[in-house]
């Protein structure tokens, strides 16, 4: 899926979030990235999906991503995450969402892109694919049926 890129972030100085940020901005296309912070041993995958193509995706999608808890029916509360203050990194600021746990990336008060789990990402991407290549637009579906109304009949063949 894309680029895969691991990206070390220790501190908001850095700017290698900047970075990559940019890449997948300019590229068009979703950049897999690992986070690794302080005190983790493995890293936190995301795919940072610019936000035309994620449009693009949602748009072609017919459904949205199920929620990975949705058959447990034996959780007391749904666990709510903790709402904390945006991270800046350089010119971009990163939005946690509470439901869904997308992230949404701004610069200067523009979203550019989101973070995405891997699973919901390539979700998303081949559900979108697949609709779309069932999908006929009105003028060609036009197009197509005149020419099927001129092909001969198969009687006359």
């Amino acid at each position: 899926m894309g680029i895969r890129i691991d990206v070390v972030v220790e501190y908001p100085i850095n700017d290698e979030m900047e970075r990559v940020l940019g890449l997948a901005e300019a590229v068009g296309e979703p950049v897999t990235v690992g986070f690794l912070w302080d005190g983790h041993e493995e890293p936190e995958r995301a795919v940072l999906v610019p936000a035309a193509t994620l449009a693009l995706w949602e748009h072609w999608a017919p459904t949205a991503y199920p929620a990975s808890d949705a058959g447990e029916e034996n959780r007391a509360v749904p666990e709510e995450p903790e709402l904390a203050h945006p991270a800046e990194f350089g010119e971009f600021t990163l939005f946690r969402r509470r439901v869904g746990g997308r992230t949404a990336v701004a610069r200067k008060g523009v979203v550019v892109a989101e973070l995405l789990d891997p699973d919901e990402a390539h979700w998303l991407q081949e559900r979108a694919r697949n609709v779309r290549q069932g999908f006929m637009d009105p003028k060609q579906k036009a197009a197509f049926e005149e020419f099927l109304a001129r092909q001969a009949s198969l009687d006359e063949q």
